[in-house]
């Protein structure tokens, strides 16, 4: 199967205009997301190139040794800002893995899982989840508290198959005092933002209009699920750095005082 990793690399930041660019301890973000990808390509075979909206993350891209292509910069998403470039390139890839350029501590292994997915189901999407010790979802709340739509979870079946995401944290969990005497580990799976694509599903994707509860959660994954589409949901496990998003000057600090405490992984 023929799969191409899409880093969409957007300028435009209403909190953090340039991010890509952003410096992390000597490092751009998105240099630092670059090494992610080459080392997930070098190992599937799947093809690489950047999508971004600005002449500077292009070049910039270029110097990474990663191939660039420019997108309209008013595309409502990275997901369609992933169709852009498929159509840009030219590419015939089946799969197409969508590689946040502002994740930069994402594991090439959750990359390689989603690539493994795409090979043997026929989920028109994948993505990956981390199954929440009891003291991370309590992390989670806390976190809630002042940033509730910060943190996405996930339901899925036994066989992996996602049956809803939220910014809230679901399910509720009855009887917990029980649960956490048998086990450790909670029942709540936090979600990640890292998706591949079967063609034809990011095609009709793009087609669709915005649903009712994809706008009122904030969740781009739930156009899928409300079009009657198909998302595996699978577990992986988590990072020693938090693969999220990084949003803000602040959110960089974070994971700059997580380097000086634990080391660089990119070193």
């Amino acid at each position: 199967m023929k799969t191409l990793i899409v880093i969409p690399a957007r300028y435009a930041s209403t909190r953090f205009p340039g991010k890509p660019l952003a410096q992390i301890v000597g490092r751009s973000m998105l240099s630092r997301v670059c090494v992610v990808a080459k080392t997930a390509a070098k190992r599937t075979g799947a093809e690489l190139a950047v999508a971004t909206d600005h002449e500077a993350i292009y070049r910039h891209a270029e110097d990474c040794g990663v191939r660039a292509v420019m997108t309209d910069p008013d595309l409502a998403s990275g997901t369609d800002r992933a169709l852009a470039a498929l159509e840009a390139l030219g590419s015939d890839a089946e799969f197409i893995v969508n590689l946040q350029g502002d994740a930069p501590f994402t594991p090439s292994t959750h990359i390689e899982a989603l690539i493994r997915v795409g090979e043997t189901t026929d989920a028109d999407v994948a993505t990956v989840v981390v199954p929440l010790s009891w003291e991370a979802l309590d992390a989670l709340r806390q976190h809630k508290k002042t940033s509730p739509f910060s943190g996405t979870t996930c339901i899925r079946a036994e066989t992996g198959r996602a049956i809803w995401f939220s910014k809230s944290i679901i399910p509720a969990v009855r009887k917990e005092d029980a649960l956490r005497e048998t086990s450790a580990q909670s029942p709540i799976l936090q979600h990640i933002g890292l998706y591949g694509y079967r063609r034809v599903a990011l095609k009709r994707f793009a087609s669709l209009p915005v649903g009712q509860y994809e706008a009122l959660e904030g969740l781009e994954q739930l156009r899928f699920l409300e079009n009657g589409m198909s998302i595996h949901a699978e577990s992986v496990e988590a990072p020693e750095f938090s693969s999220a998003g990084i949003d803000s000057p602040e959110d960089v600090a974070r994971v700059e005082a997580d380097i000086a405490r634990y080391g660089d992984p990119h070193a």
